[in-house]
């Protein structure tokens, strides 16, 4: 490498100010797949014992968990640039399947699979502005409680994430269905149960699955 193409690299790093890893890679390639599938994966209400919630949970949390490592492993400016990054593939993911449901079916596509693609794809606009604006506020905030509790010791790392996940949980939830449903329905019961689920998924898998994050980004920029 010359000396030039050297000074131009640090020059572009200097700029950027974030640290370029493995581990911020990997992070970033996976939290841009989370947040294309978690909408999708939402179109199926699956059972967890007596909790009922949409699958689209799961992605989600992944997101959380994505978020909280990143901001332990990089600081808060890498975190927060990783969430207004990811309106990139959501948006684009989002104008993709508009443009799918309106292209014509194939005529000789399998019946049942043609019926139910617009079912399960298909989203209005109301709940695609549900989706953009309760994701940006809950992975924002939980980005920010995570940065906040460390206090500069970055100590506690699965209870500080479980704490940002729960109220950041919270928050989504409220937006999400206030304004997918709201005026349209009764929300009050339904709000309270993914609540409910959320929370408890937070608890449960959150802590731990940061923690093992960490651990492998930091492996990762060993």
């Amino acid at each position: 490498m010359t000396d030039s193409s050297e000074a131009l690299r640090l020059q572009r790093m200097e700029k950027t100010d974030l640290p370029l890893s493995r581990s911020l890679f990997v992070t970033a390639l996976l939290y841009g797949g989370m947040v294309c599938i978690a909408g999708v994966l939402g179109a199926k209400q699956v059972a967890l014992g007596p909790l009922k919630v949409e699958a689209g949970i799961f992605g989600f949390l992944i997101l959380v968990i994505l978020g909280s490592a990143t901001a332990e492993l990089h600081g808060r400016r890498a975190a927060d640039m990783l969430v207004r990054i990811g309106f990139v593939p959501l948006l684009v993911s989002m104008a993709l399947m508009q443009i799918v449901l309106a292209l014509p079916a194939d005529p000789d596509m399998y019946p049942p699979l043609r019926d139910a693609f617009p079912i399960v794809i298909g989203q209005g606009g109301r709940m695609m502005l549900a989706g953009l604006i309760s994701y940006g506020t809950s992975q924002t905030l939980n980005v920010l409680i995570f940065a906040k509790l460390s206090q500069g010791e970055g100590r506690l790392v699965w209870l500080r994430a479980m704490i940002a996940s729960v109220a950041s949980q919270i928050i989504d939830t409220l937006l999400f269905i206030s304004i997918s449903f709201g005026g349209e329905r009764a929300i009050g019961e339904l709000m309270v149960g993914q609540m409910i689920a959320k929370i408890v998924l937070s608890v449960l898998l959150v802590p731990w699955l940061v923690t093992a994050w960490v651990a492998l980004g930091r492996r990762l920029d060993a």
